[in-house]
This record gives C-alpha cells, structure tokens and sequence, in this order.
C-alpha cells in the first residue's frame, strides 16, 4: 500500500572533527503509518542521522523535509513540538514518581496561579493508557514496574505530547522473549492509528518481524531500503557487513574438566539493607561457558561486583582454582580473573586516556615486563608492541596507540578491552554483557572469542541480556530472579520460552510448557 512520504532527509553529511565522516552523502525517506527500521553495524551512522533529525547533532550538509517543508530541529524540544519523538536506550525515569508524574513531567496542566492540575494531569493519562491499550496504573510507582512497562511510560511521555513519530533505539534490549511481542502488538496499534515508527536495532530477527521496510547502513552511506518482506536475515547482515555472517552456533560437543570457580551461597544487601543477592551458588569448569539470565535488576550486577570485590558480602565462599578469595583485594582477584564489565565507558576503560593507556591497564602493575628499570615507569616499548598487538590479534582499526580511547567506534573500544583482558591468560573469565549494542559482525567476533576460551580450557561466566547469544555459546544457563538462583538448565536441553518463563518468576518448568 503506497503511503506518503512523511520524513526526507536528504544528503545528509557529518564530519566529526578532525575527519570522522559519520554520515556521507545520506539520503533516505521515511513513510506516513509504516515501521521502518534502521540498521547497521556500530559506526555505520544510524543513532547520528536520527540525533540529527531530532535535533541533537548539528549537520555539515542536506536538507530535512518535514510533511513537505524544509525544517531546522535545533533542539529536541523543537523536535517534539513538531511531532517527532525519540526514545533513547538508557530510559530516562524518576523511580519515585508515579506513572503518570513521570508521562506529564514537564509538560503540567496548571490552574490559576501556576498550581499543577492534578486531576486533569492524571485523567489525561488515564486516557492516552486507554487510547492505546499500554495496560498500565497511572498511580503506580515507576521504582515498582517492570523494564518492559517503564518503556511504555517512555512512549507514553511522547504521545502525552501528540507526537506522530516516535525514534525507537533499540526498544527490546532489556526484554525478556514474553514481553517482546506485547510491545510489537502496541507497537503495530500505534502504526495502524497513523503514527511512524522508526526503530535502530540489532536483532535481525526482530527487524523482520515488525518492520514494513528497511534501511541497511554501512560506513556512514546508505546500503539500500527495501521491504522486510523481501529479505531475510541473512541477506541483511551481509549487507550491513559485507560479507557472510554465521548465525548457527559453532559450539562442539566437549566434557568440561577441573572446577576453576565456584561462588557458594553469597549474599550481598543495599545501603537500606535490603538483600539483593541471596544464597547465590554457582560453579564453572574448565573448558565450559556458563551463562547468566535475568531481566535487568535481578541481582546480576549484584553477583559481578560481589565476585570482582566492588561491593560487600554479607555472607558467602568464592574460590578460583582452587584458591579462596573470599577477602581478597581487587589486585589479588585481578591476577586470577579477566573481566568485561557491561559499562566499558565508566568501568571498563578510561575514556580521556589514550589507546595504549586503556590496552596496559592492569597488566602494568600485574606483568613486571611492562615497568622500566626499578618500576620507576611505564616501559612504553613494551607498552607500544602490545597495543600492536592487540590491534593485529583481536582486528581493532585505529589510527595510532597514542589517539585518545574515544575516538574508537563503541566496537572497537570493547576489542581493545576484550584484547587487554583475554591475554592476561587468567583461569577464570567474568563478562558482563560483552556484545550489549554491537553490531551483527562485532557480536558474531566476540562469540567465537568465547568459544575460542572454552577450546583452551579456561572457564566462562556469561552475563547477557540476550537470549539468543546465551544458547549460541553457553554450555550451561543459571536463570537469577529476584536475587536468587532459581533455575541451573543445561542449554541443549531447555528453550528460551523456559528460560523467558524462570526470569519472571516461574518456579515449575512445565508452566512454560503448557503456557500457564
């Protein structure tokens, strides 16, 4: 059914300084009522060209048309006014507010004198909760609702608004599979009621099924746009990376050996004492990949700070090899375990600190062969061939060691991290959401990393939000709910509606089987 052309961005260029072409030469039209996606590797300029529709990034080159006139967003709240809303990843919420404090925020109804017109604030949610089926309790704490439900409050913020186009980045990351297809089904209501869906994602499988078009990038240009009906995902991910991408997993029938870590019966409490992890017990072998699932918030990011030390244990046992580390400091737990924190911008690297600085970080203080005569200083030869090699074993493309860490593409950066942690050649490896917002190419890497780790014997803890790499690579998946192990599944055995059904809570796997 042929619609009208809604947005036209056409010709667009961006160069970051000094000479980062992020989008060149971008042209690309999106429909009145479709859902179009927008995909591509890390990079290839897709989050650029909608911050500079929604009027986050100012544009070198091109022209915006909107309904048919040339417009200029300077600011987001220009954006909005006009229709266009965008929904960004990291959900922008007051957990103490109610639903419906949070949707008006604002944008507040006032009575005479400026006072906040509650009443009238309240039953206009109420209304748009009805209007678009969102299933949700205008009085309900946002603190107290579900990531799926918090994300429905987001789009809500922006239909309380009357926008008619709604930039959706990445909408079901933080999703578990039952929740999926409900926000597909208000997703598709919204559509058929007129709005325009734009959506930046990674999962191919999830691009197919909901949109009407889309849009492949590669390297700041446009591929090509074609309906979702005529592709498949296998034709998308070679379009995004040029070339063939695997999507089967490679993983081989292999009997894990020695135990190398175990955690027994951790606990760990919040500054309100407020238990967040309880009687966690979990054991990886050598020579096993053992995933960890969960929605958001269920004690995974408990469990990696308790292991790595960055939080306290009320009560509980860690071992490595052998090796209790129960009290051990950081620096000890390091020459033991290499880890991949979730936050590579915070935690994971410096991002102010050069390329070199970020790829010797902790092999400095743990390797004597990086210090110079009397540990005086840093040994910058030796510092300089291992970046190298780094950058030649694990594909990073880069200018030079000395260019500062973020001046990477979000990939490359957690190359070199992953680089930095995996020849430090620990027994035990923690990686907390190691693919979280690459790109098809960049994860299907890192998954043969993992496996490569499993093939030498070194033992694998897993933290992913995504199902689909925990059964492409985990021999075995621990399902955390609540703060407690609720469920040990043996991969080849189980299936994600199972493990979909232990992470809201389900305690009987024949409920997941039935569909109770």
């Amino acid at each position: 059914m042929a619609r009208d052309v809604l947005i036209d961005l056409r010709h667009i260029t961006k160069v970051f300084p000094p000479d980062t072409v992020a989008l060149s030469d971008v042209s690309v039209s999106f429909e009145s009522g479709e859902i179009h996606a927008l995909v591509g590797e890390n990079g290839a300029g897709k989050s650029t060209l909608m911050k500079v529709l929604y009027g986050l990034e100012r544009r070198d080159a091109g022209d915006i048309f909107f309904r048919g006139a040339k417009v200029e967003f300077r600011t987001p709240r220009e954006a909005i006014s006009a229709g266009i809303g965008m929904v960004h990843q990291e959900m922008l919420l007051i957990p103490e507010y109610t639903v419906w404090q949070n949707i008006v925020l604002g944008a507040e109804p006032v009575r005479a004198f400026g006072a906040i017109d509650v009443h009238r604030a309240r039953e206009a949610v109420r209304q748009k909760i009805e209007e678009f089926q969102f299933n949700l309790e205008p009085d309900t704490l946002v603190g107290d609702i579900s990531v799926a439900a918090r994300q429905k409050v987001e789009i809500l913020k922006l239909l309380y608004r009357n926008v008619s186009v709604l930039v959706l980045d990445e909408p079901t990351a933080v999703l578990t599979p039952q929740e999926i297809p409900q926000l597909f089904s208000e997703l598709e209501r919204l559509r058929d009621k007129g709005h325009t869906i734009i959506f930046i994602s990674h999962r191919l499988d999830e691009v197919l099924t909901l949109s009407d078009r889309v849009t492949v990038m590669r390297r700041g240009k446009v591929v090509g746009t074609s309906a979702a009906s005529d592709l498949t995902k296998e034709d998308l991910a070679r379009q995004m990376v040029g070339r063939e991408v695997l999507f089967t997993s490679q993983r081989q029938p292999q009997e894990p050996g020695e135990m190398v870590f175990r955690a027994q019966g951790l606990n760990c409490s919040d500054t309100e004492h407020r238990a967040r992890l309880h009687d966690a017990t979990i054991d990886v072998r050598a020579g096993e990949i053992v995933g960890v699932a969960g929605v958001e918030g269920n004690g995974q990011f408990e469990l990696v700070n308790a292991i790595m030390g960055l939080a306290p244990m009320t009560s509980g046992a860690l071992e490595v090899n052998g090796k209790d580390i129960t009290r051990a400091d950081i620096l000890a737990r390091r020459a033991l375990i290499s880890f991949v924190s979730q936050d590579r911008g915070k935690m994971g690297a410096s991002i102010n600190a050069s390329i070199l600085e970020d790829a010797v970080m902790t092999h400095h203080i743990l390797d004597p062969g990086f210090s110079t005569w009397r540990g005086l200083g840093l040994n910058y030869r030796r510092a300089v061939v291992f970046t190298e090699q780094i950058r030649t074993q694990f594909s990073v493309s880069m200018s030079g060691v000395r260019d500062p860490f973020r001046s990477l593409s979000g990939g490359n950066q957690q190359k070199v991290i992953l680089g930095r942690e995996l020849l430090l050649e620990t027994p035990f490896v923690l990686m907390d959401q190691p693919t979280r917002g690459l790109d098809v190419g960049s994860i299907e890497y890192v998954h043969q990393l993992l496996l490569d780790l499993r093939s030498k014997n070194r033992a694998v803890l897993l933290i992913s939000a995504d199902l689909d790499e925990l059964f492409t690579v985990a021999d075995r998946i621990v399902v955390m709910c609540q703060g407690d192990i609720v469920a040990d599944l043996a991969t080849d055995t189980t299936s994600r509606e199972e493990v979909g059904y232990y992470m809201l809570g389900g305690k009987e796997a024949e409920h997941a089987e039935t569909g109770s």
